[in-house]
């Protein structure tokens, strides 16, 4: 079967348009707004949820949404979003099948993105269900609790299927089949990610042969819809951003591609963006059977936002530096995730990321991957299975042979030594106050004359000269930072003899800035 033509940038969107327009809202106005945010970039597939567990269609097989219940609704944001489809249905329109149309029209492909064993249900546990008022509940999980994961996995994801049940697996085919067969897609998305707790926590790895049961499984019924229909059937599949966290979880990601049940690879975190995805193993391990990797952003950032700049610019000078190292490393595109946008809100970045040539020379920040686990309130255990080789925020501590922690920041721009490119290194301390040393190594060179700035005393009603957080910053020179890994070595030499608490390293980031570049827009760089 031919190969997936490269897409750049695949978005997926979770169908969140829905819930955009009053009720009930009209199928040009739900279109609208789905392809507002893609036209005229480099966008050039859409992955379109289909739903988690019932279906917004006429269905054989699921539940249809907002059942459950006899359409009333916990709050008004599902009201809007459930009756907006049931209205449609009502009316004899099928959204799906005007998405497909329209993204054809305008030159899109079209996928159905199908999240394996989403968890929404807010942290509640198998003795909640009979009391659970939820719209994306189903009958099913209520009738068959022993079908759920329950204490086997982390507290927040108690209701999760358990996939190591033949049931299970059956009924998760028999939704995919059915929203394969029913509309005119280019392929559908296996999204493991959402949520990324399937199997027993303690069998996981043993246990991936069931995981690649269903995947095998669901590559007969692409194979199927290929041969009828004379044309590729593609299989995405989102897992997640490292190896050793995709055997834990069990995604027998190797078997996959030996077998040929992917088209499309989709390494990524679970919760936020993984700034570390291992992109160059996951490229080594696909390319002799020309699976394309596209490594996956989420909406935002894992760490606490801490400027200087404001937070939009931050964020997407980070998503650039991002992207640049995944080129580099040999990604085919980029795939983006909950980029809940209007035609504006994210064009500037949608026209840039998908392609190395665009990025070349724009504004970017290299910074170390943060490493962050909720343990108590909503989404706790969520992120464990994520980062799993952040570096930041690491405690300092006095050391026998004056060394410490190593950041290591991978630089994907090819420096022209001249005046319009400013370089600026800068590592962000917590609990610091003047009286501690604090040594800072580049690549086994220590740096000299750091600026400290004290932390958020920009604003306009600033009334204190000092902070518990700085940045020790320092200018840099493009003549010796050349492309690939660096490192960064922080020392702790003397600690203010009157603290006794730690000074932690939160944040470690190469500032790049363009001096005189103009604006990046969609107009400059979509082609």
């Amino acid at each position: 079967m031919p190969r997936p033509p490269g897409y750049r940038i695949i978005y997926n969107w979770d169908g969140a348009p829905h819930g955009y327009s009053k009720v009930p809202q009209s199928m040009d106005d739900f279109l609208n707004k789905v392809y507002a945010p893609l036209e005229n970039t480099q966008v050039g597939a859409l992955f379109w949820c289909v739903g988690e567990h019932s279906a917004r269609w006429p269905s054989q097989v699921l539940e249809i949404l907002g059942d459950v219940h006899e359409r009333r609704y916990e709050n008004a944001q599902n009201y809007i979003f459930t009756e907006n489809i049931r209205r449609m249905l009502e009316r004899g329109e099928d959204p799906q099948k005007a998405l497909i149309e329209k993204g054809h029209q305008l030159g899109f492909h079209v996928y159905a993105s199908i999240r394996m064993n989403d968890n929404h249900f807010n942290g509640a546990q198998v003795s909640d269900l009979g009391k659970l008022h939820h719209t994306e509940l189903t009958r099913l999980r209520i009738e068959h609790p022993e079908w759920l994961l329950g204490d086997q996995t982390s507290e927040w994801f108690n209701l999760s299927w358990n996939m190591a049940i033949p049931e299970v697996r059956q009924h998760r085919l028999a939704h995919i089949q059915e929203v394969c067969c029913l509309y005119d897609w280019d392929g559908v998305e296996l999204d493991w990610q959402r949520h990324a707790f399937h199997l027993p926590e303690d069998e996981a790895y043993r246990l991936r042969y069931l995981l690649t049961d269903l995947q095998r499984a669901t590559r007969h019924v692409t194979n199927a819809l290929a041969e009828e229909r004379g044309r590729p059937f593609y299989l995405a599949t989102r897992v997640a951003g490292s190896l050793e966290m995709c055997n834990r979880t069990g995604y027998d990601v190797a078997a996959w591609i030996d077998e040929d049940l992917v088209d499309i690879l989709i390494p990524a975190g679970g919760a936020a963006t993984d700034a570390s995805v291992e992109v160059d193993n996951f490229v080594n391990i696909c390319c002799d059977q020309g699976i394309d990797v596209y490594p996956g952003l989420d909406s935002g950032l894992p760490d606490l936002f801490v400027g200087p700049e404001n937070q939009e610019t931050k964020r997407n000078m980070r998503m650039r530096a991002i992207t640049s190292r995944y080129h580099k490393a040999g990604a085919k595109g980029i795939y983006v995730f909950n980029w809940h946008a209007n035609r504006d809100s994210r064009r500037e970045l949608l026209s840039q990321i998908g392609s190395i040539e665009a990025l070349r020379n724009t504004n970017k920040i290299y910074a170390a991957t943060h490493r962050f686990i909720q343990t108590e309130g909503a989404w706790r255990g969520a992120y464990r299975i994520d980062r799993i080789y952040g570096e930041v925020p690491v405690l300092l501590r006095k050391t026998i042979t004056n060394t410490g922690p190593i950041i290591t920041l991978d630089i994907a721009d090819e420096f022209v030594l001249d005046s319009s490119t400013e370089l600026e290194l800068r590592l962000r301390l917590s609990e610091w106050v003047q009286g501690d040393i604090v040594d800072v190594w580049w690549d086994g060179d220590k740096l000299q004359d750091a600026e400290v700035q004290y932390c958020n005393l920009h604003q306009s009603d600033k009334i204190s000269d000092v902070s518990s957080a700085v940045w020790l910053c320092f200018v840099m020179q493009p003549t010796g930072i050349e492309v690939g890994k660096h490192k960064v070595k922080v020392v702790l030499l003397e600690r203010h003899p009157q603290l006794a608490g730690d000074i932690t390293l939160t944040d470690v980031e190469l500032v790049i800035n363009h001096k005189g570049i103009r604006k990046q827009t969609h107009e400059n760089y979509r082609d």
